[in-house]
């Protein structure tokens, strides 16, 4: 029995190797930003890449506790800038794989001019997006992504503005990959951010996540888990939402893989 501890406790994580040591996971119980960084560092080490070779550039918020996590060379950078950082460093050091992550405050707000010319000029830098609907690091206020009716600390009694669909914007402005998924399964979202990954333009995958603190508690669910189950009722697959009226899709978010192609010739 002491041996059987002694190996068990000699096993190793097959994704260890990428975490910074001690290990300090700063990311509130249930956060589902945790489960986006295993999908991408799950995806890396399926890749095989030179992790000298990958750069990882975040803004502000909640996903910025990354860079205290995973042992890779990260650029923290100022609030919704993270995008022109990162398109200046593909420029300068292109064989760099340059990931970028945000979340929907950060990213589709505050930078959302930057994301829409990211988009436009289809710089070859995969942008994983985390939309947990609104700004948690700041106290969970009011975002453009923040669902209709929902309450904030700044729409205390619902949201009464229309939300941005993120994917249709970076889709008209001329991304190359654009996909959606949820943080569980798991599969789905480290299979996308592989593909986005070998995409040679700008690649755009959104990762719907659970914010138990601050989201979750302001609309009426006490865990992390009741969140999840809120996520599955309002989301639909693609396959899905292409058989429901434009009624039955109000309010809906849905998943799937809505473009692949190569980036047009400048």
């Amino acid at each position: 029995m002491n041996q059987l501890a002694t190996n068990l406790a000699e096993l190793e994580h097959p994704l260890e190797k990428y975490i910074r040591k001690p290990y300090n996971n700063q990311f509130c119980p249930g956060c589902g930003e945790s489960q986006a960084v295993f999908a991408l560092l799950r995806a890396i080490d399926e890749l095989a890449l030179d992790r000298d070779k990958v750069a990882i550039v975040c803004g502000v918020g909640c996903h910025n506790i990354i860079r205290n996590i995973v042992d890779f060379d990260v650029a923290s950078v100022l609030h919704g800038r993270a995008l022109p950082f990162a398109t200046g460093l593909k420029l300068t050091r292109p064989e760099l794989t340059v990931i970028v992550f945000t979340g929907d405050g950060d990213g589709g707000t505050i930078g959302g001019n930057h994301l829409i010319h990211t988009a436009r000029r289809n710089t070859d830098v995969t942008h994983i997006l985390l939309n947990n609907f609104v700004y948690a690091n700041t106290g969970g206020q009011l975002a453009a992504t923040t669902p209709t009716g929902s309450k904030t600390t700044t729409s205390v009694t619902g949201n009464v503005e229309r939300p941005f669909d993120l994917c249709n914007l970076v889709t008209a402005a001329g991304a190359s990959y654009v996909a959606r998924w949820a943080t569980h399964p798991t599969k789905r979202l480290v299979n996308s951010i592989k593909e986005g990954i070998r995409n040679p333009g700008y690649s755009y995958i959104e990762c719907l996540c659970a914010c138990p603190t601050l989201y979750a508690r302001y609309n009426g669910m006490d865990s992390a888990g009741e969140q999840m189950k809120y996520l599955e009722k309002v989301s639909v697959t693609k396959a899905a939402a292409e058989k429901m009226s434009k009624e039955e899709l109000k309010d809906k978010f849905v998943l799937g893989k809505f473009v692949h192609q190569q980036p047009a010739a400048a």
